[in-house]
């Protein structure tokens, strides 16, 4: 007979952490996290996307409205969507239009605070225009509001030739700022808009640089300053010569909260608008190209008055921001905070956003409507550091995603490794 020997429990710890040695002794496969978070690259979290500028935009006759632009958008300024259009990404010749960029360029680049002398190509310049004679000397304050109060040919030059040299160099630094900008589909050639093969813009990408002109510019004071100004007197620097301007933007006087604008024409592009207006909270921009010819010139007031009143009647702002609940992630080959190794390893996530981002006005329509979708990881791979992305929260309307904002992790996460199993087995043993 064999003598019955006692039967020794071994103390689950100690289990635990031999099978955790055998599986760090036993080559792992198919432990590849999946990955569900959907992108993999840094996103925008503004509306400055080309895809989503259009989300829910309408068409010209969606909105129920008859325009007499070729090309026509109606944008909010704050988010820079695209609200209502008409063959918005349409290229066309911009005329006297291109003087809103000119004008930015040259105050961002100290052009308002220099004498700029006339050179005999700048006095050249047809109509409209100041009058300036070769070998004079004006200040460059004095010419950005020639230019853009009376739309001055000659002023537009002499800036351009002042603050780059040549009028090459200067659309050169135009060009720059609008791929800055964001335009899509914009080439500058002149610094006055008169008709030249390669000189076009867009009614969207127009609208977009007022944009940049009003809000986002540091010299966007100056420029509203200009621009509001209802007549101006100057003199060249001798003082011989003096002029008056007239501010020929009707609009100003047309809408409560008209902010600002600028009007074109030329024999290619017909008559050109772009302005904005602020009422409460909304600021809108509308911009048109090709809106009539001769004897048509009063087009563009009504297309411009229909558009914003249309955005002020149909559009509300409305905070569409929500606090998701979001999930925790499972961690392999993490170690529990508990230590025991029966137990699963997770972490928390959370939005990578401060308090004070948690905020996404738009201005939508009533029956508009946001959808919010999460997508995250559900497993990732020890060792994890504190904030690792492991996925988005995405914010969509009309189909298109305009907002996504990063998901990470909340706390890091060690790697179970072979000298912890070993120091665990051994605290087990020695009671410790």
């Amino acid at each position: 007979m064999f003598e019955k020997k006692p039967y020794h429990r071994i103390p689950k710890a100690v289990a635990a952490a031999a099978v955790a040695l055998l599986l760090l002794l036993t080559p792992q496969r198919g432990l590849s996290a999946p990955n569900t978070a959907s992108g993999g690259t840094p996103a925008d979290t503004a509306w400055d996307q080309a895809s989503s500028l259009w989300a829910g935009a309408q068409t010209d006759e969606e909105a129920g409205l008859s325009l007499y632009a070729r090309s026509a958008v109606l944008m909010d300024a704050d988010s820079g969507r695209i609200l209502v259009e008409k063959d918005g990404q349409r290229v066309l010749p911009m005329a006297s239009t291109t003087k809103i960029m000119t004008c930015i360029v040259a105050l961002e680049q100290g052009g308002g605070e220099k004498n700029f002398s006339v050179s005999s190509y700048a006095a050249g310049m047809p109509q409209v225009k100041l009058g300036v004679s070769p070998g004079e000397t004006y200040y460059g304050k004095d010419l950005l509001y020639s230019m853009m109060l009376e739309s001055h040919n000659d002023s537009a030059v002499v800036l351009a030739e002042g603050v780059a040299g040549t009028v090459e160099n200067f659309a050169a630094m135009m060009n720059q700022k609008a791929e800055e900008i964001g335009c899509q589909d914009t080439h500058f050639v002149t610094p006055n808009g008169l008709d030249a093969q390669g000189h076009y813009t867009t009614a969207a990408d127009l609208a977009r640089i007022l944009r940049y002109c009003i809000l986002k510019s540091p010299k966007r004071e100056e420029f509203l300053q200009i621009t509001q100004t209802r007549s101006y007197t100057f003199s060249d620097v001798t003082g011989k010569r003096v002029f008056s301007c007239q501010n020929h933007n009707t609009f100003l006087d047309m809408m409560e909260g008209a902010l600002t604008g600028k009007t074109g024409f030329t024999g290619n592009a017909g008559y050109c608008y772009t302005g904005a207006l602020k009422q409460g909270d909304r600021t809108l921009i509308v911009a048109l190209l090709a809106c009539g010819w001769p004897n048509n010139r009063t087009y563009k007031w009504s297309d411009t008055k229909a558009l914003m009143e249309y955005g002020l009647k149909q559009y509300e702002r409305r905070d569409v921001w929500e606090d998701v609940v979001l999930d925790p992630v499972l961690v392999l080959e993490g170690i529990p905070d508990s230590g025991d190794l029966t137990q699963k390893k997770t972490v928390d996530t959370r939005l990578d956003i401060s308090a004070e981002e948690k905020s996404l006005p738009l201005l939508l329509r009533p029956e508009e409507k946001v959808e919010i979708r999460t997508e995250i990881q559900r497993t990732v791979h020890a060792p994890v550091k504190e904030q690792t992305q492991v996925g988005w929260v995405e914010y969509y309307l009309a189909g298109e995603c305009f907002r996504r904002v990063p998901v990470v992790t909340a706390q890091g996460a060690e790697k179970l490794t072979f000298s912890w199993c070993l120091k665990r087995v051994a605290a087990v043993f020695l009671g410790g």
